[in-house]
């Protein structure tokens, strides 16, 4: 995620010099592709944070610092 992002939530995810967006809810792939297993990994994480991941998006969407979200 990042302050200049818009539009609905998401995450970015990076693997092996590719990129995948991620809206947050519902979890699906906006845009991008990553190896698939290494995005099944990326699911199963967003999974587990979903509600952290919301959080973080309405707190940079309103200026303030997101808090950290245990990573993969």
């Amino acid at each position: 995620m990042g302050p200049d992002d818009h539009g609905v939530a998401h995450f970015h995810a990076r693997y092996e010099g590719r990129t995948v967006s991620i809206g947050v809810r519902p979890l699906s792939v906006m845009r991008g592709s990553i190896r698939q297993r290494a995005l099944m990994l990326v699911l199963e994480w967003a999974v587990q944070h979903q509600e952290e991941l919301e959080t973080a998006w309405n707190d940079m969407r309103a200026g303030r610092e997101a808090r950290s979200i245990e990573p993969l």
